[in-house]
C-alpha cells in the first residue's frame, strides 16, 4: 500500500516524557508520518523543546510547571508527575486551542506515561493514542498486573513468573519495579497507570515489531489490540526512505563523534568493544571498577562512553594503563558508533532504545542491565533473540571482571561467535524488513495515516481492530 503524500488535513501532535530515551522514539514516529504527508508537531517541556530539532516535524512548548530545569527542578517523581498532569494538561488544552485557528489537531499521540493526555484529546473531540516506549514483552507483563490476572511473586517459591507470550521469568529477569516493589513504588504506580484508561484511547502503538516479538503481542492481544510500528530507529540506518535522516534530531548532550570515528577509523573489523550504560544509568563504584579492569584485562580495543561525574569511579592512573587499547569519552553518536565496522561487540544497559538500535544494526551485545525494564531486555537478548550473553552476576550483585572477561570472549571470538553473529545478523535483516514499503509496521503507520485522514470511524481501540 502507497499512501498518496496528500494528507494535509491530519495534523498529529506528539507528547513524550522529557527524557532522552521516550522523546527519541516519539520523534522518530513524528518524522515518519511527516514523510507520509502528515502535519506532526513535538510538544514538549521548556526545558527540552531547544534540544529538538528534525527537519519537516514542528516543536512547540507546553509547561511541566518546572520550567527551568524539568525533573532535576522538582527532585521528585511524584511531585513531578503531579504537576505535569495539572499543568501540562491545561498548556496541551492551549496548544490544541491555538492549532484550531490554523492547522486543527486530528490525534494526540502521548508517551503512555501520560494517560491524562487521553482525556485532554477526548475534551477536544480528537483521537487520543497511547505511544509505549518498551517492550511488547514489557507491556505484557505490567498489563496484566494492572488488570489483576498477574500477581507479584512474593516468596522465592513463587519463580519462575509464567506470562502468557512469555518465556518463564526468574527474579534476575524481572523488572525491578516488580523485583523489588516497595523499593520503587512511585515508578510500579506510573507503570501500572499507563494502563488506566487504555480501553478508552483509539490506538496502541509499542516500538517494536511482528518478526521480534510475536509471541508477546499474542500474550496481550485480548487485553490491549497494540499496533507494532518499530524499529523507531533512524531512516538511515534501515529503509533509507527518509532523505538525511541519519541522527534523532534530539540531544540533551552535545555528541563528540569525531574523536569516536578518528580513533576508531585505525581499527581492524569488528576488534573494538564499545561500553555504554546510557544516559541515566549509574552504576556503583564497585561495578565501574570491575568492567574497567576487564577490558584493560582482555586486551581488547575498547571504546567507553562515560559520563564525566562517573570518571571518579575509575581505578587510579587507569587512563595511563589503557591509552594502547581504549579511549574514554562522555558521549558519542551512539548510532554511528554501532554502523563502524571496527565494531565487533556492544557492552550495554540493554534500555530498550539501545537494544532495537543493536539489533536494527547487527551488532551482538554482552549484557549488563542494572534495573527496571533492562532485566526483561537482556533475557531477550541473550535467550530468545540468542545475540548476545549476560554475564552472571555474584553473591553481592556485581559482575566480576573475570565474569565479564569470559563473556566478551564468548561474543567476541570463537565458535560461539559465529552463531552469535548470524543471529546478529537475522535480526538486522527483519528490523530493515518491518519498516520499508510493505513491511508489517510500515503496514500499521499507512493504516494509521489512512484512518485519520478518512477519519470515517470512531470509538475506541476496538473500532482499530487488527488486521
Amino acid at each position: 500500500m502507497v499512501l498518496q503524500k496528500h494528507n494535509n488535513n491530519v495534523h498529529v501532535v506528539l507528547l513524550p516524557y522529557p527524557a532522552q530515551g521516550h522523546i527519541n522514539p516519539l520523534l522518530q514516529f513524528a518524522k515518519r508520518l511527516a514523510s507520509k504527508g502528515v502535519k506532526a508537531t513535538i510538544a514538549t517541556t521548556h526545558y527540552t523543546v531547544h534540544t529538538i530539532n528534525a527537519p519537516n516535524v514542528g516543536v512547540e512548548a507546553i509547561s511541566d510547571g518546572f520550567d527551568n530545569a524539568g525533573f532535576a527542578q522538582a527532585k521528585n517523581v511524584q511531585l513531578f508527575l503531579t504537576s505535569f498532569r495539572t499543568v501540562g494538561a491545561q498548556t496541551l488544552s492551549q496548544l490544541i486551542e491555538r492549532f484550531q485557528q490554523t492547522t486543527p489537531v486530528t490525534c494526540i499521540v502521548y508517551d503512555s506515561f501520560f494517560p491524562w493526555a487521553l482525556d485532554v484529546a477526548k475534551r477536544h473531540g480528537v483521537y487520543g493514542a497511547a505511544f509505549f516506549t518498551n517492550s511488547a514483552a514489557v507491556c505484557n507483563i505490567f498489563c496484566r498486573i494492572h488488570h489483576g490476572l498477574l500477581e507479584l511473586p512474593v516468596e522465592k517459591e513463587d519463580l519462575p513468573l509464567y506470562v502468557p507470550g512469555i518465556p518463564p521469568l526468574d527474579l534476575p529477569d524481572m523488572p525491578s519495579f516488580i523485583r523489588f516493589p516497595e523499593s520503587y513504588p512511585d515508578y510500579l504506580a506510573m507503570k501500572l497507570s499507563q494502563f488506566s484508561n487504555l480501553n478508552q484511547a483509539d490506538f496502541m502503538f509499542v516500538n517494536t515489531f511482528q518478526a521480534l516479538e510475536s509471541e508477546a503481542v499474542k500474550g496481550i492481544q485480548e487485553l490491549c489490540p497494540a499496533k507494532l510500528i518499530g524499529p523507531m530507529v533512524p531512516s538511515a540506518y534501515l529503509d533509507g526512505r527518509i532523505k538525511g535522516d541519519k541522527g534523532y534530531g534530539a540531544s540533551l548532550w552535545k555528541p563528540l563523534s569525531e574523536e569516536c570515528s578518528d580513533w576508531l577509523q585505525s581499527k581492524p573489523p569488528k576488534s573494538v568493544v564499545y561500553v555504554s550504560f546510557g544516559s541515566m544509568v549509574s552504576l556503583s563504584d564497585e561495578q565501574i571498577e570491575e568492567v574497567a579492569l576487564g577490558l584493560e584485562q582482555s586486551g581488547m580495543y575498547f571504546i567507553w562512553v562515560l559520563r564525566e561525574s562517573e570518571h571518579t569511579k575509575l581505578p587510579k592512573g587507569y587512563q595511563e594503563m589503557i591509552k594502547d587499547k581504549g579511549i574514554i569519552v562522555t558521549w558519542c553518536n551512539q548510532l554511528e558508533l554501532l554502523e563502524h565496522q571496527a565494531i565487533g561487540c556492544f557492552v550495554t544497559h540493554c534500555g530498550w532504545n539501545s537494544t532495537l538500535e543493536t539489533l536494527s544494526l547487527g551488532v551482538p551485545v554482552v549484557c549488563l542491565p542494572q534495573w527496571a525494564d533492562q532485566l526483561p531486555d537482556a533475557k531477550y537478548l541473550e535467550q530468545v533473540w540468542e545475540v548476545g550473553v549476560r554475564p552472571k552476576e555474584d553473591d553481592c550483585g556485581v559482575v566480576r571482571k573475570e565474569e565479564f572477561v569470559r563473556s566478551l570472549k564468548v561474543v567476541m571470538e570463537g565458535k560461539r561467535s559465529e552463531e552469535i553473529r548470524r543471529n546478529a545478523s537475522k535480526w538486522m535483516k527483519l528490523a530493515r524488513e518491518a519498516v520499508s514499503e510493505g513491511g508489517s509496521s510500515d503496514k500499521n503507520i499507512n493504516e494509521f495515516v489512512e484512518h485519520l485522514s478518512g477519519a470515517n470511524v470512531t470509538g475506541n481501540l476496538n473500532a482499530y481492530s487488527n488486521s
